[in-house]
């Protein structure tokens, strides 16, 4: 099921990942799922509260933060899609750590960052088995 996203949030996290740099950001994905297709409505920045020293591989939303993403969509008939990081001067795909923390159904984007540039982005849903992902596609 492709993942539809503007330009105006794919730039949010393009600049969140540049801005973050060069640690991981990391953020909430909400909209609707049209059982077609995921429709992204708005993109919402999370804190990265994983130990400072290694925030330039890893994150970590905190489940409060991601309780409130899940009410704050529900308040606007919206749906929490998924999450967004940047991986620093890494390709834009799942790591072992990404796997071990990942949802089944959740969208996960991507975003490749290196310096002041996005390299790639790309989105990915972990297997109902939980042994890899699937790449979702994204349209604009």
């Amino acid at each position: 099921m492709p993942l539809k996203i503007g330009r105006g949030d794919v730039g949010h996290i393009h600049d969140h990942a540049k801005e973050s740099y060069p640690e991981e950001c990391a953020g909430a994905i909400v909209g609707m799922d049209t059982g077609k297709m995921k429709v992204v409505v708005d993109v919402w920045r999370a804190e990265n509260t994983y130990d400072e020293i290694e925030r330039s591989r890893r994150f970590l939303i905190e489940p409060l933060q991601i309780k409130d993403f899940e009410e704050r969509a529900q308040e606007r008939d919206m749906d929490l899609l998924g999450f967004y990081h940047s991986h620093p001067d890494h390709p834009a795909e799942p790591s072992e750590y990404d796997r071990e923390h990942a949802w089944p159904y959740y969208s996960y984007v991507i975003a490749s960052v290196n310096g002041e540039n996005i390299e790639e982005m790309r989105s990915w849903i972990l297997k109902d088995d939980r042994s890899g992902y699937d790449e979702e596609p994204i349209v604009g």
